[in-house]
């Protein structure tokens, strides 16, 4: 029999633990008729409600459910990443606990999978249901993605995923820190096919994702997979020196035909504010690369486990 590894990352879901967990054996005939054993991994991410007690009540009554609970919150990224190396599975999917990635799906996917699929992947065709302002930001973040990198990310993509081992294994030989891991997907490669799907709300609570969360992990995104920010600094500093060596000139000429000291002092102002401020943004742009690098050299652990049940 085939092994499936459900990973599910919390952070304070008390209320979603058990109504995932019957909303996934719904499909329990499918499961025995492929002779498909599962192993259901929650990741309790540091949580300060009773997530870590749903999870041992479901342990109780199902040895299939499984708890690994860190010291403190780490983020979901650090969750992912401790499902997938605790996962057994011949194959592993990730998903949310809110029943924003229906499991109804799982058995479409696990078809593409036999098929010769490395794995399926999906992504939303709609953002019903979420606020229009991080609607339009997450449309523009895949769109500059998809102009600054060459690793394919593609818009609307969730982290649900059915992934072979083989796939899992690639990921979890990517042992960074900063972790962004929809890039990670993309870059790993493999034979992926896309699954579309109208967006479902939340089962109950509320999102853990703040708007200034989501910028931050963007900005996450970016410095990870993509260069092009350093080069748009270098290239605003080329610009920089142009635009003064013709003032230079300009100043010159002007001193030598008009011989006015006084006249163009606010442009002169405007221009050192310019500059200046150009200057600082670039200075932030290297300072954000140089943060990941200061980060990644440490070496920490990406998470700390306090129990496993």
């Amino acid at each position: 029999m085939s092994l499936l590894s459900v990973v599910v990352p919390c952070y304070n879901e008390e209320e979603n633990v058990e109504l995932f967990y019957s909303e996934l054996l719904k499909n329990s005939s499918f499961f025995q008729e492929k002779e498909i054993e599962l192993e259901i991994l929650y990741i309790d991410d540091g949580s300060g409600d009773r997530t870590v007690a749903e999870v041992k009540k479901l342990r109780e009554r199902d040895e299939r459910v499984h708890l690994i609970s860190f010291s403190r919150n780490f983020g979901k990224e650090a969750a992912m990443f401790a499902g997938l190396e605790y996962a057994k599975g011949d194959y592993v999917v990730l998903m949310d606990v809110d029943l924003q990635d229906p499991p109804s799906l799982l058995p479409q996917m696990l078809s593409y999978i036999e098929q010769g699929y490395d794995s399926v992947a999906t992504r939303r065709v709609s953002r019903k249901g979420e606020p229009p302002i991080r609607s339009f930001f997450a449309r523009r973040f895949y769109r500059l993605m998809k102009k600054i990198s060459k690793t394919e990310m593609m818009d609307g993509a969730r982290d649900y995923r059915l992934m072979t081992r083989q796939m899992v294994d690639s990921i979890l030989s990517m042992r960074e820190y900063n972790r962004f891991t929809k890039g990670i997907f993309g870059w790993v490669g493999f034979r992926t096919k896309w699954l579309e799907y109208e967006n479902i709300e939340r089962a109950k609570g509320e999102t853990k994702w703040s708007f200034w969360k989501l910028l931050m992990y963007s900005f996450d995104g970016i410095v990870a997979f993509s260069t092009a920010p350093l080069m748009i600094a270098s290239l605003m500093g080329v610009l920089l020196c142009v635009v003064a060596f013709a003032m230079i000139i300009f100043i010159i000429v002007r001193k030598i035909l008009f011989g006015d000291p006084v006249d163009g002092w606010p442009s002169l102002v405007c221009i050192i504010l310019m500059t200046s401020g150009i200057q600082f943004f670039c200075t932030g742009i290297l300072g954000q690369y140089l943060a990941k690098t200061y980060m990644e050299v440490k070496k920490r652990p990406i998470y700390l486990v306090k129990e496993v049940v």
